[in-house]
């Protein structure tokens, strides 16, 4: 078995705890030194990192920025009511990139964190991913 754990850089730590508890109604779990913060509520820890804006994450990496950037791993957060979960995402400072979708297994709302992180909200209909899933 794999655990899964979300780890999110960010240049502030006191901001994102404020941002993703608010966003997500996650709560801190255990405070990891001065600068990463577990947070508990999903189905797995995320983990808050507060790293420097230009620091430089891996070799061959460009320094870290937190305007809006794009990367092909992102957070999508399942929902109950997704209409609720956007009013109190966008409330905590989370913009709207695009309007809700409406696709066979479900809804979705694209987001963004006030740190440039890209995530999606979604909430399933009653059969969900099974709606397109292939039978064989």
């Amino acid at each position: 078995m794999v655990s899964l754990l979300v780890n999110i850089d960010v240049p502030d730590i006191e901001a994102s705890v404020t941002f993703y508890t608010r966003a997500l109604g996650l709560t801190v779990g255990r405070r990891l030194g001065a600068s990463v913060v577990e947070l508990v509520g999903g189905s797995s820890p995320i983990y808050l990192l507060e790293k420097t804006a230009g620091s430089v994450p891996g070799a061959g990496v460009g320094g870290r920025r937190y305007g809006r950037h794009w990367t092909p791993v992102h957070l999508d957060v399942a929902v109950e009511d997704l209409d609720a979960a956007l009013a109190r995402a966008v409330e905590a400072g989370a913009v709207r990139e695009r309007e809700v979708e409406a696709h066979a297994w479900g809804r979705i709302g694209y987001l963004a964190d006030p740190f440039g992180n890209g995530f999606c909200l979604l909430q399933f209909s009653a059969r969900g991913y099974d709606a397109i899933a292939d039978a064989g």
